[in-house]
């Protein structure tokens, strides 16, 4: 119990329902327990977290079961997530096409440089040549003849926004491999963590085409 209670942030706040840290701390069994701290998914407390979570399941990390991708046998980092409450990734994306006139709430057929299949997404927000979206699937996965789509040809894929479900949690600045939960092939991408709070990532520099 020493080990586990100096790895937790020792405030005693209450914040986890109990008066003490000590008290939390006796009670810890699994990673969900580990979560009621709130300091725990702030970054200078990552290595804590992970380090408590093999503690109280009485697994190593590399025992936990292997992320690899479908389509190329890669060994990924992590699998990524969507956001809270919202249906896919974000992904930034940059069509290499600038004459297609696009707008927030649109839909976009694209193909991503370095992946083979055929994307469809909403528009929820623009920077000036960047477009923030939700990918909605292949057509396949829409489950209507009357979808109308805007054609953005092929696009440059910029960075990614998710959280964290499976894996470890990176730290910024670390290049990372990982697999998005959505993506048909499961296909590992790469990039460089720019962002981390809490389980919510920021990754940019994505290359699809990993070896």
């Amino acid at each position: 119990m020493d080990e586990i209670l100096s790895l937790l942030p020792g405030y005693n706040c209450g914040s986890c329902g109990f008066k003490q840290c000590r008290d939390f701390a006796a009670q810890l069994k699994s990673k969900d327990d580990i979560q009621r701290c709130p300091f725990l998914e702030r970054e200078m407390f990552m290595d804590n977290f992970e380090k408590l979570s093999e503690l109280v399941s009485g697994t190593s990390s590399a025992e936990e079961a292997k992320i690899i991708g479908v389509i190329d046998g890669l060994e990924a980092d992590f699998m990524l997530a969507p956001l809270k409450d919202e249906c896919s990734c974000r992904e930034f994306i940059h069509p290499f096409d600038g004459s297609v006139e696009i707008n927030v709430g649109d839909f976009l057929r694209y193909r991503p440089l370095g992946c083979p299949v055929t994307h469809f997404a909403k528009v929820i927000d623009i920077d000036p040549g960047i477009y923030t979206i939700h990918m909605v699937g292949p057509l396949h996965r829409l489950g209507r003849d009357d979808f109308e789509f805007k054609d953005a040809g092929l696009c440059m894929i910029l960075a990614f926004e998710g959280k964290v479900s499976r894996g470890k949690l990176p730290k910024v600045g670390q290049t990372v491999k990982f697999v998005p939960e959505y993506c048909m092939m499961q296909k590992v991408h790469s990039g460089m963590v720019v962002g981390v709070e809490g389980k919510d990532v920021r990754i940019e520099a994505i290359d699809l085409k990993v070896w």
